[in-house]
């Protein structure tokens, strides 16, 4: 009994032993890290609450989160982050940012670096580059501040096939239409994008859109969509949410509804019927997300906000033929009569940076005035003078925003344009506004909501979480020290507030200051 109780306590020894090697093994290949943040409140991008903790990096990873007097973590820069947010990098979903990444003035990307985001996707509404690959693959060769994704236009692509023109695509248009998204899909396309509130995407019937669909999903991608009518231009807002629904169910693709709203008084307050008819088909078993901007004006093309549809079929230069016919002079003006109206009248639309720096910051209502002209006239005059004026417009309600905002299925996208103040705000807005200031939202959801929640939407892989083996897409800051100084008067005013900005590992911002490193990479569908 003696020998074998000795025998056991010899083989417990050797089991010690052996564990104690392996556990000093393993701590061996943790320690070295290239930069430790200590001490920070993590939020992790889940919808958890954040909780004291510490993050290691190596090269562009993050390979430790936990405590390091535990750990024994040893790093070349150690952080003291006590008393500051660390968080994943925040994702946008629609940035338009095509132009800013291919310029080498603009592509460091600091409206969104300086609000912490470090992630953009751009091709949406319909629009954006083709082929993808050669834009993704110029962006990594000449550096960008952000990683940068795309997703294949829809109006891009029929533009492609059948021009500008308001007719449906023979057999053979459509098969040529839907090589061409494959294509894009194979080239790492986030999925397919539609504007069919713009032309040419709004000449599309819902069959066609739903044929492009589903090549997308075929390949694991999203439809993204500018849906038809986000107030009462054409089939109005309940019907062009049902439509989008319909896109979803018939192709079976995940359903993203971008800048999600109720434009116009004449869907104010339609927030609540929207929202049940996407938690019926979400019940149903579709995948229904959308994004929004934190504000109540929009933005848009001066054509697209005020000209009638059917006017644009054939591009600008039909439109132009339109305007000059005097047999159509009547019904034309009707028409942009009634969309100003339905974008909250006149004094509602404000120009904005077009290519008559002399009309910028200027009323339809104060031109109508000073020209002594109606509203409709001054549209008009200014169309045949230019096709490049946009227009910021005052269409929305608070009580509507924040209900979509509640939404646990809604992240924040900025949709962000030159001279309007979401591109340099959205994001700090949300967190200092909405969630601080008006408490509509806590903070750990606002944060969720704007990195987590949209990689999981667009399916990025090991971005907008920190967690170990995570790209080191990560943020810095005290809330309470962010401002967002972008307003309608300064519509390109940066974000202050992120101490530290991380791209791929590397500090895109420190100490509040840009540090001029491009680490951005191209994001493609996996």
């Amino acid at each position: 009994m003696t020998i074998k109780k000795t025998s056991n306590q010899m083989r417990y020894l050797y089991l010690c032993i052996f564990f104690f090697i392996i556990s000093q093994y393993s701590y061996g290949q943790i320690p070295s890290v290239d930069i430790l943040f200590k001490g920070a409140t993590v939020y992790d991008g889940t919808t958890s609450e954040g909780k004291k903790q510490d993050v290691g990096i190596k090269g562009d990873k993050i390979i430790f989160v936990g405590r390091y007097k535990k750990s024994k973590v040893k790093a070349k820069e150690i952080i003291d982050a006590d008393g500051y947010v660390l968080a994943p990098g925040f994702i946008d979903p629609h940035t338009h940012i095509e132009a800013d990444l291919s310029h080498e003035e603009r592509k460091a990307n600091l409206p969104y670096l300086m609000q912490g985001v470090t992630t953009v996707i751009g091709g949406n509404d319909g629009s954006g580059p083709l082929p993808i690959s050669r834009k993704l693959e110029e962006w990594e060769r000449n550096g960008i501040g952000t990683n940068a994704g795309l997703f294949v236009g829809h109006g891009t692509v029929r533009r492609m096939v059948l021009g500008n023109r308001d007719i449906a695509p023979s057999e053979e248009d459509l098969e040529e239409m839907k090589k061409i998204v494959a294509q894009a899909m194979e080239d790492g396309a986030i999925g397919l994008s539609t504007g069919l509130f713009y032309a040419p995407g709004s000449f599309a019937k819902k069959d066609e859109v739903v044929a492009l669909a589903k090549v997308a999903h075929g390949y694991g991608g999203i439809y993204d969509t500018h849906m038809r009518d986000e107030s009462s231009y054409s089939i109005g807002l309940i019907n062009s949410v049902k439509e989008t629904l319909e896109i979803g169910e018939e192709s079976g693709i995940p359903v993203h509804f971008s800048h999600i709203k109720a434009l116009g008084a004449d869907v104010w307050g339609k927030s609540s019927e929207v929202i049940t008819l996407i938690e019926k088909s979400q019940a149903e078993g579709l995948k229904v997300t959308a994004n929004q901007y934190p504000y109540e004006a929009s933005r848009t093309s001066l054509i697209a906000a005020t000209v009638p549809r059917w006017a644009e079929d054939g591009g600008y230069e039909a439109l132009l033929e339109r305007i000059a016919n005097p047999n159509l002079k009547d019904t034309l003006r009707n028409g942009i009569a009634e969309n100003i109206r339905r974008r909250g009248g006149p004094a509602s639309l404000i120009l904005s940076t077009s290519d008559h720096p002399e009309w910028d910051g200027y009323s339809i209502e104060k031109m109508a005035s000073d020209w002594e002209v109606d509203p409709a006239e001054v549209v008009v005059e200014i169309l045949k003078k230019s096709s490049e004026v946009r227009v910021v417009s005052f269409n929305m309600r608070a009580d509507d925003i924040e209900n979509f905002m509640k939404q646990p299925w809604v992240m924040t996208g900025s949709d962000g344009v030159v001279g309007h103040p979401r591109k340099y705000g959205s994001f700090t807005k949300k967190i200092t506004e909405y969630a601080l200031e008006k408490e509509i939202l806590p903070l750990h959801i606002a944060i969720h909501s704007s990195s987590g929640k949209t990689a999981l939407t667009l399916g990025i892989s090991k971005r907008g979480f920190i967690k170990e083996g995570y790209f080191a897409d990560i943020i810095m800051f005290k809330p309470k020290a962010l401002i967002d100084h972008a307003d309608y008067l300064q519509p390109s005013a940066l974000s202050t507030g992120m101490t530290h900005v991380l791209v791929n590992g590397q500090f895109a911002v420190k100490d509040g200051r840009f540090t001029s490193i491009l680490a951005g990479k191209a994001i493609k569908k996996d």
